[in-house]
């Protein structure tokens, strides 16, 4: 690791952590940010000391670079909170206690793999998966329903409404897939990166970390003293330590990550099956009206749709249906009428 850019990220880790204190003024928060802006220079006076002992010129007064002076003004202006992926993305350790976590859950170290509470996270996040699966369903069903009405709405020729339909389907779950792809494969690095940043940490200055993660615990309301001794206790033990600062520190779960290729898979799935419905009646031949056919079925897609994502808003599910086919009835007449009128147009 290059001393000078070690340097330049702890002092720029304090800049930021000296926002956070500001915008938390008043408040505990307050605090642990001052104390780890405290920590970060005294890191950044080890890698100083560094370079001087291997010849190299001290660098001068830290100058904060324009994204850094950004973001600090929107922890001003927005709070530490809305902000928190970003922060912990430029190395801004402590989001963890915007999580959520009561102060009686910082006296538990991690939970071991298969652990009652771990299995309770591992259902949370199938819960998300699940609300992504509805959503990527919903879009494909009302993207490609709109691209077939508007498409039956200039032409009454089915082999055009199908090419556009199968047409509409791919493209569409082929850019969801490498869209989420990219999305999840771009946040898998950064976490991996902020992990090894944390190893490194941890196998060079144990010490400074359990300060860091006592500051954490004492944020979250464990008493002082009681926070350093558990913080001691987690960082000597090398097996587990990498995995409650990623946990304190990053908020990340190191077991967790995502996987880019699972997550492509999911949405090239969700969105063409969400895209297949409204084209079924065209491709499977609903002889004589296989557009009603479309609508009818639509229409039932996005009901259920919308019931389904009841479980996740606490709504009642015939209203959450009903507006969701409100909706989706309003997209799919925009679309029908503006392909007639440009199918007059051109005919």
């Amino acid at each position: 690791m290059n001393p000078l850019d070690s340097w330049a990220e702890e002092q720029r880790s304090a800049y930021l952590y000296r926002a956070c204190a500001d915008a938390e003024n008043g408040t505990v928060r307050a605090e642990l940010f001052r104390r780890l802006a405290g920590e970060a220079e005294a890191q950044a006076a080890i890698w100083r000391a560094q370079l001087t002992a291997r010849g190299y010129p001290a660098p001068g007064p830290f100058v904060p670079d324009a994204r850094t002076r950004i973001v600090a003004n929107l922890v001003q202006w927005l709070g530490p909170r809305r902000l928190k992926n970003v922060l912990a993305a430029m190395k801004v350790r402590g989001m963890a206690i915007y999580g959520g976590a009561a102060a009686s859950d910082a006296v538990h170290p991690a939970p071991a793999p298969g652990a009652m509470l771990e299995r309770r996270h591992r259902g949370l996040g199938g819960s998300g998966n699940l609300r992504a699966a509805v959503f990527g369903v919903n879009d494909g069903l009302v993207s490609n329903a709109g691209l077939i009405l508007g498409v039956a709405g200039a032409t009454s020729d089915v082999r055009m409404i199908v090419l556009s339909g199968v047409a509409g389907m791919a493209a569409g779950a082929f850019a969801m897939a490498a869209g989420e792809y990219v999305s999840v494969k771009s946040q898998r690095e950064l976490y991996e990166y902020q992990i090894a940043l944390e190893r490194d940490e941890l196998a060079q200055y144990p010490e400074a970390e359990a300060q860091e993660l006592a500051l954490i615990y004492a944020a979250k309301g464990l008493p002082v003293k009681q926070a350093d001794r558990l913080a001691k206790r987690l960082v000597a033990d090398p097996e587990n330590a990498l995995d409650t600062l990623a946990r304190e520190e990053l908020g990340l779960n190191p077991g967790q990550l995502g996987s880019p290729i699972a997550a492509a898979v999911s949405s090239f799935v969700a969105f063409a099956g969400g895209a297949f419905v409204p084209l079924a009646p065209y491709l499977l031949g609903a002889a004589p009206n296989p557009l009603g056919w479309t609508i009818g079925l639509a229409a039932a897609g996005l009901f259920s749709v919308g019931a389904v994502l009841s479980l996740f808003t606490g709504r009642n599910g015939v209203y959450s249906g009903a507006r969701m086919l409100v909706l989706g009835a309003m997209a799919g007449a925009v679309t029908f009428a503006i392909g007639h009128l440009l199918g007059v147009a051109t005919g």
